[in-house]
């Protein structure tokens, strides 16, 4: 390595690059993005951007020798690629970088590259421990980046729709909220392939630990990173992160004020220590958005019936339901509330009776008088992707150098219960969190 690139290097590990000054772009001009962790999803995450236009991939880093040489097969035989991701943010041609590592690496990352000059792309959750979440969002502030974090109901418009419903009172007011992922195969549960040249040759092995405790080789934990509390952060941290990305997006909910979740090893026994069934109960307290109510979620990775995944947002007037579009569905009240006075007195009765039918006179049946159930459904266009969405939403905001809605504070207010749901089920406590300020009680 040269004096000046180790130099330059350097400077960018250690957080010394001064930070970029915002510069808007020729809508001509190619915007070049890197890529960190190459794994399936932070590959799908560049085939998105690229499918955006107007973006090109020029770098690739991953500690596993094999990914570097797909990537090459994939986008390109000039592709620079590195095992140190430190190289890829030295480089002065990089505009944005995508994280798609395991999430013990997201913060430590998303501040690098910022620090670095970089707008950043991370996966879901932004962090990985609660007390990771606020060093981002320093980082975001100071810097100026632009940081997206890879929860894409934020960006569909399946739930830009459910958003305009609520508020529109197509429900009247929200009382609770329930949503599931459940999940019966097993790549759902994270059995992800090994391999055949997994070996302490083609892997960095020392690099991928990084904070970790330091154990011997062993490639299954780093290919099936998420069953391990090391690297990942179980089902809350893959799954209910999402639920709550969009959940907080529909509502404008910032966050639950306490947390209870429970749950266990049920099926999945693997050498995996995180539960494959979890569930959690959320109290969300009134703001000037929302009503108070009641959230429920639910991950279970034993589900005889397939993999499904959904809401159900309850309210007083009906019911709207999230899939594959959105459904609201209305039911009318009862025009009287009915009475149970067989243990009255027979005088009181009589008196109940009388007060009764004068508040509620008998109607004659007519055509008229049949009240009225209704469902609408909306449903995108075929092929739709939020996932196209959410990419063409942070290469428009790098290109402008715009925010984005799922900024650092929006993607830690999803990740915070999330993580407290995990520390609730292995503490087996109540954790009593401030949405406002962030931090846990």
């Amino acid at each position: 390595m040269s004096t000046t690139r180790r130099h330059f290097l350097s400077a960018a590990a250690a957080g010394l690059a001064a930070p970029l000054m915002a510069q808007r772009r020729s809508a001509n001009d190619n915007i070049q993005i890197a890529l960190i962790g190459a794994g399936g999803m932070g590959s799908a995450d560049v085939r998105s951007s690229l499918a955006v236009g107007g973006v090109k991939l020029v770098a690739v880093s991953d500690i596993y020798e094999g990914r570097l040489t797909r990537a090459k097969e994939n986008w390109g035989s000039d592709l620079f690629t590195t095992r140190d991701y430190r190289e890829v943010l030295a480089r002065p041609d990089i505009d944005a970088v995508i994280i798609g590592t395991p999430d013990h690496w997201h913060q430590k990352i998303s501040i690098d590259a910022m620090n670095a000059g970089k707008d950043v792309y991370c996966e879901k959750p932004m962090v990985q421990h609660v007390d990771d979440g606020k060093p981002v969002i320093e980082a975001a502030r100071k810097t100026g980046r632009i940081i997206q974090v890879g929860s894409q109901r934020v960006s569909s418009i399946v739930y830009q729709k459910a958003k305009d419903l609520i508020q529109g009172g197509s429900i009247g007011q929200l009382n609770m909220v329930e949503a599931w992922w459940d999940r019966n195969s097993a790549i759902g549960a994270w059995q992800y392939s090994i391999p055949p040249d997994a070996t302490p040759d083609n892997i960095d092995w020392d690099r991928f630990l990084g904070r970790a405790p330091k154990l011997p080789f062993e490639p299954v934990r780093l290919f099936r990173w998420r069953n391990y509390r090391d690297y990942g952060t179980g089902v809350a941290g893959d799954l209910f992160v999402h639920l709550f990305s969009g959940m907080h997006f529909v509502t404008g909910a910032i966050g639950p004020q306490r947390v209870y979740a429970t749950g266990g090893l049920r099926f999945w026994k693997d050498g995996r220590d995180v539960p494959d069934v979890m569930l959690g109960l959320y109290d969300y307290a009134a703001s000037d958005k929302h009503p108070a109510f009641n959230l429920s979620l639910r991950v279970n990775f034993v589900d005889g019936a397939g993999e499904s995944s959904g809401f159900r947002f309850v309210g007083s007037e009906g019911i709207l339901t999230i899939g594959n579009g959105v459904t609201v569905t209305k039911t009318p009240r009862e025009s009287e509330p009915g009475y149970t006075i067989d243990t009255f007195p027979k005088a009181v009765q009589e008196t109940f009776l009388k007060e009764y039918s004068d508040k509620y006179p008998k109607q004659k049946a007519s055509a008229d008088a049949i009240r009225p159930e209704s469902e609408d459904k909306y449903l995108p266009p075929p092929g739709y992707s939020d996932h196209l969405d959410h990419h063409r939403n942070f290469i428009k905001a790098v290109r402008a150098h715009k925010p984005v809605i799922e900024d650092a504070v929006f993607g830690f207010r999803a990740a915070g219960p999330a993580l407290l749901s995990n520390i609730s089920v292995f503490e087996k406590r109540v954790c009593l969190w401030d949405p406002q300020t962030m931090t846990l009680s």
